[in-house]
């Protein structure tokens, strides 16, 4: 790929607009050497440098945000939005680096983004069972076999003819409890309290996968480290794994 399209994809232009930067001497490698050909092969990510600034995250980055309440995971919206937190250039990218499905206007915590589309349909699809861990704080106190009843694998959700499978829930508090779940039905962990008599109040994810909050202030985000990234697709395959063995005979 040739350096002006690499760095129009990255959302920092038009290669209209790159080659003006190019020529303007404002696109360097790291020890200040001057890129001045668009159609020049693309030096490494970690070296070129935009206005004395490294690039933002190569192709195929993950990013892990922690979503704040009242953002939406959308690129439009009249609502705050999620990509408003993150640099400008990232909706603007080809491909855009997209959310790993979504979390709720109202839910915070553990959002996932890339622009690996493999990756991106490995962790949304129905068959990955990656498990996803949210913390809720309900209206009432749990009743006494709401864990039997989410880990029975035969609860059902309002309008739904499928049943849920099997989910992990513990009591940290009469009113607060941690559920693990593999499925992402829309707004499935408020609709499985609603299906036991209680309501979320509040609803926070703090794990996805193998991947959690650790260090990760509300608001701010950082890049996916090659193992972390590694680590997804490990944790998938031992998911696919799990659900295969327990449908055998």
């Amino acid at each position: 790929m040739k350096l002006a399209r690499y760095l129009s994809n990255l959302g920092y232009g038009t290669k209209r607009e790159l080659e003006r930067m190019l020529e303007s001497q404002q696109i360097t490698l790291a020890d200040g050497t001057v890129l001045r050909d668009s159609a020049q092969s693309v030096p490494p990510h970690s070296e070129l440098r935009v206005m004395g600034k490294p690039l933002d995250p190569p192709p195929g980055a993950v990013i892990l945000l922690h979503k704040p309440p009242g953002m939406v995971c959308s690129t439009e919206d009249q609502n705050p939005l999620v990509y408003d937190l993150l640099p400008s250039r990232f909706r603007d990218r080809s491909p855009i680096m997209s959310p790993v499905g979504r979390l709720d206007r109202d839910t915070t915590g553990l959002l996932l983004f890339t622009d690996d589309g493999q990756l991106l349909h490995r962790l949304t699809s129905p068959k990955s069972h990656l498990p996803k861990r949210y913390v809720a704080h309900l209206a009432e106190s749990l009743r006494d076999d709401a864990a039997e009843v989410f880990a029975t694998g035969t609860l059902m959700l309002t309008g739904e003819t499928t049943p849920l499978l099997p989910a992990t829930l513990e009591l940290l508090e009469p009113r607060v409890a941690r559920v693990t779940i593999t499925e992402g039905r829309y707004h499935q962990v408020r609709r499985m309290f609603a299906a036991v008599g209680n309501h979320v109040r509040m609803l926070h994810r703090d794990a996805f996968g193998p991947i959690t909050l650790d260090g990760v202030r509300e608001g701010e985000w950082r890049v996916l480290s090659t193992s972390e990234r590694e680590s997804l697709n490990v944790a998938i395959e031992a998911a696919r794994a799990t659900r295969a063995s327990r449908k055998a005979p």
